[in-house]
């Protein structure tokens, strides 16, 4: 990346738009000069919804970015946190019969991996791919094996993928504003890869995420981005069990709960709510047992579909990795984070850890190393470019 030339990145998420403008210094290090989040009414769970509310939106705070440098950018980084991109784990082989593995061995895979992918996907384009697995007879290996003898020679790759529609209205937005979309950065994929740049030692976890409304799943095997998968329930689905089965309303809950934590608390059978709390309601003879037992049945209940008796990563948890989890609801956390440690760790004896939001700042420089060193596992570090998607993916493999 040019020393010392702005350059642009926009996020969007479920609630905001978050500018920020910076350089690159002659160690290719990443400092931030400005930066702007506002609100993004005019999205959806990260989705555009009216595409000219959202260009003036953009158009206004890209200017006061431009004024304050004095520079003018043509092109953007996005980084997206929306739950429409999905991901297709797939692999290819080649029977060597004790030959050498040759590139042309390689890009042979390659090609058929990415041409299947395109076939069967038409209504999404790429954006990210990773080397997942390179086994050269049933050993595998964390280098690509060329020049090795062996019988049989099998390639996974990981795509990721995003809808049609979706990256269109997102160039759309954009170039209306003369910006043309660089590169597309998905939030989940910056956040693991800064979990494994802190932890040196960690390349295989679980990494959850739980907001109010929403819940995220990611997994990385051997630090290449393999699996997630999004869920349309988060923490509130507690509050709303409280509500339904004591007929008590959010504030009350709210009330209680910031009033003292239940955190690790066992409660006998004849303790009742104090009556200070039902300050603009009819005051209820509810248990404190009862509101402990309701969230402890739904916190299993979350954990449950999102890990333990999730199908679709029943192979993924054979790799007996760690799990990062988030839990964004601040009083949540603090009254029951530890009833969410410990079903994570029921079923398969994971190892659970506590972590916090990435902060923005961090995001940002995060996303600004990937955007300029590409990553270790990524065999496509850059989604746009003149170049066609094997060329890129040759560049990647064999420089």
């Amino acid at each position: 990346m040019k020393v010392n030339v702005p350059n642009l990145f926009v996020e969007i998420n479920y609630l905001n738009y978050t500018f920020v403008a910076g350089v690159y210094d002659d160690s290719q290090n990443f400092k931030i000069l400005e930066k702007i989040v506002t609100s993004n009414e005019e999205t959806n769970k990260g989705r555009f919804t009216n595409i000219d509310q959202a260009h003036e939106a953009i158009k206004k705070n890209v200017q006061l970015i431009e004024d304050k440098l004095n520079y003018v950018f043509k092109d953007v980084i996005i980084i997206l946190d929306n739950p429409d991109y999905s991901c297709v784990n797939i692999s290819g082989f080649k029977k060597l019969n004790g030959s050498q593995v040759l590139k042309e061995n390689i890009s042979y895979i390659l090609n058929s991996l990415k041409f299947s992918v395109t076939e069967n996907e038409k209504e999404k384009t790429i954006l990210h791919i990773f080397n997942s697995k390179s086994i050269l007879d049933k050993t595998s290996n964390d280098n690509l094996p060329i020049g090795l003898f062996g019988n049989f020679y099998s390639h996974e790759l990981t795509f990721f993928l995003i809808k049609n529609n979706e990256l269109k209205n997102i160039n759309l937005v954009f170039n209306k504003n003369n910006l043309n979309v660089k590169k597309v950065l998905i939030k989940n994929f910056i956040e693991g890869t800064e979990i494994i740049n802190q932890n040196s030692n960690i390349d295989t976890f679980f990494k959850i995420k739980i907001s109010k409304d929403a819940s995220q799943l990611i997994f990385f095997d051997k630090a290449s981005f393999r699996y997630a998968e999004h869920f349309n329930f988060g923490s509130d689905i507690i509050f709303k069990d409280i509500t339904k089965v004591c007929s008590i309303n959010h504030e009350t809950i709210e009330k209680i709960l910031l009033d003292r934590s239940y955190e690790n608390k066992k409660f006998e059978e004849n303790e009742f709510l104090d009556e200070k709390y039902f300050i603009k309601m009819k005051y209820r003879k509810v248990r404190k047992k009862l509101i402990k037992d309701i969230v402890d049945a739904r916190i299993e209940e979350i954990v449950n579909i999102i890990l333990n008796k999730n199908i679709n990563i029943k192979s993924l948890k054979e790799n007996n990795g760690k799990i990062y989890f988030t839990i964004k609801d601040k009083l949540i956390f603090d009254n029951f984070k530890n009833n969410f440690k410990f079903y994570f760790s029921q079923d398969y004896n994971f190892e659970s850890h506590f972590i916090n939001e990435l902060e923005i700042d961090s995001l940002f420089k995060s996303g600004a190393n990937l955007t300029a060193h590409g990553w270790k596992k990524e065999a496509v570090p850059i989604t746009q470019s003149k170049n066609s998607l094997i060329t890129k993916i040759f560049k990647s493999l064999f420089g």
